[in-house]
Parts: C-alpha cells; sequence; structure tokens
C-alpha cells in the first residue's frame, strides 16, 4: 500500500491510459450497431438498405454515399415520418466522421425502425476506402 501512495501519480496515469484504451469500446455500444464501410455496402447491394445522410445539404451536395437520402439531424425528428415505407428495410445512418449519428440511430429507434445502424467512421471512412461518391 506504501507503495502505492507514494507512486499515485503513476496510478493515475495508467488507470487514465487505460479509460482512454476503452472508451471507444464503451462509446460503440452507443448508437450501435455499427457497421464498417464492406458491411454497409453488403447491406445495400443485398438487402436494398436504406442510406440516410445526417450531414448538412451543402456537404451532401459536395458528395455522398451512391442513392443516399439527406436528412440533416436537426430535421430527423421533424421528417422521420417521410421515411415511414421503409421501416421493414436495413437503414445506414452516417454523418461526417461516425460521432453524430449515434443520435440519429436513437432517434429512428424511438420512431419503430427496427433494423437501423451506424456507419463507423462516418462519410469520412466511406471516402478514404475509395468507395463511390456521388455529387450534386
Amino acid at each position: 500500500m506504501e507503495f502505492v501512495i507514494k507512486n499515485w501519480a503513476l496510478f493515475a496515469i495508467a488507470a487514465l491510459s487505460g479509460g482512454m484504451l476503452l472508451w471507444p469500446l464503451l462509446r460503440k455500444g452507443a448508437g450501435g450497431p455499427w457497421v464498417n464501410t464492406l458491411q454497409a455496402t453488403q447491406l445495400m447491394n443485398r438487402e436494398d438498405a436504406l442510406v440516410i445522410d445526417l450531414r448538412a445539404g451543402e456537404d451532401f451536395a459536395k458528395g455522398h454515399i451512391l442513392g443516399a437520402k439527406s436528412l440533416p439531424l436537426a430535421e430527423l425528428e421533424r421528417r422521420a415520418g417521410e421515411l415511414d415505407k421503409h421501416k421493414a428495410k436495413p437503414v445506414i445512418v452516417h454523418c461526417a466522421d461516425g460521432t453524430r449519428a449515434a443520435a440519429g440511430v436513437a432517434l429512428l429507434r424511438k420512431s419503430g425502425f427496427g433494423n437501423v445502424v451506424n456507419l463507423s467512421g462516418g462519410f469520412a471512412a466511406w471516402q478514404q476506402a475509395g468507395l463511390p461518391v456521388e455529387k450534386k
């Protein structure tokens, strides 16, 4: 115990470091389930998944996933009814980098969508994987 007291700073750094390593795992539990770009393309090709882009309209216009529907996060709750005909389909939600899409997943689940997933890394991961993008 004396060793711990004398070296409290080392133990604090170790605890903080361990927490930082665990944070991504804990974060993925929220707003999930999450899918990577490969799983997303499989859902799109095999199960005709609907892709919802939660970024602002101007970002969507600069480039988006092929066939994605623009529905900014700020408008999602008000406009969720527009998606009712797609409730039986898988839905892939994404934002710019994967940090805000969890809120969209939660909102759609609350609206009765059963199969909603979050694209890990968002649109940035899609582009980094070299997958097709269309511009308006």
